[in-house]
């Protein structure tokens, strides 16, 4: 696959965002095959246009699979892609600024709450959200994944992210950058989460796993 990255363009159903998703696949299936339950529930939080759950989801026949995006003009995208009889659930609203959205805990919990690239474009308060719909939407057990580049203790963990927060802020948008690992800590842990293990990821990036404390 040719490693010509498009412009960046956060938008879900642009080239770049297929661009990054087909880049980092691999990686992210590598490292849940070690982390995922062999059964049970799974909710992706911004979902975009299916691109990673649509993958994901073969790998994994026993667990169910909910997508989710804050963007409804998605959803048939993410029908799209999926195949006919698998273990994906039809796309669900959920914007985490508002919990409203939120899934009722009544009906169903997660063993796994995942975020795939959003935190370079999104702005820190999601973290929060995330936690916060983690608190109560996951099982004893379950935990939150977060896939991305991030620094670390305030410093570049690599050349090439330092080069890549360079790039993404010269666009000027005020939420774009890379953010810190304890930046995120530290919107979890107001829910109850504590980060328990930072996996290093091909391409420069981490799975951040968060757990209750």
């Amino acid at each position: 696959m040719s490693d010509n990255k498009p412009h960046i363009d956060p938008y879900p159903l642009s080239p770049y965002a297929a661009w990054a998703g087909n880049r980092n696949k691999d990686a992210i299936l590598h490292s849940f095959e070690e982390l995922f339950p062999t059964k049970g529930d799974a909710l992706e939080v911004a979902t975009g246009a299916g691109l990673h759950i649509n993958y994901l989801a073969p790998h994994f026949p026993n667990v169910r699979f909910q997508p989710s995006d804050y963007d409804q003009g998605v959803f048939e995208t993410i029908k799209a892609k999926r195949l006919k009889g698998n273990n994906i659930a039809d796309p669900a609203l959920i914007d985490l600024t508002v919990s409203s959205t939120w899934p009722n805990a009544d009906e169903r919990f997660y063993d796994v709450i995942f975020v795939i690239n959003i935190f370079h474009v999104a702005s820190l308060s999601i973290a929060e959200g995330i936690a916060a719909l983690g608190a109560e939407l996951l099982k004893p057990s379950g935990f939150i994944a977060i896939y991305g580049p991030f620094k670390l203790d305030g410093k570049y963990t690599t050349p090439s992210n330092e080069a890549f927060d360079r790039e993404i802020r010269a666009a000027g948008v005020p939420e774009w950058g890379l953010k810190d690992v304890r930046d995120i800590e530290r919107e979890t842990r107001t829910h109850g989460l504590a980060l328990k293990r930072q996996l290093d990821v091909p391409a420069s990036n981490f799975i951040l796993l968060f757990g209750r404390s």
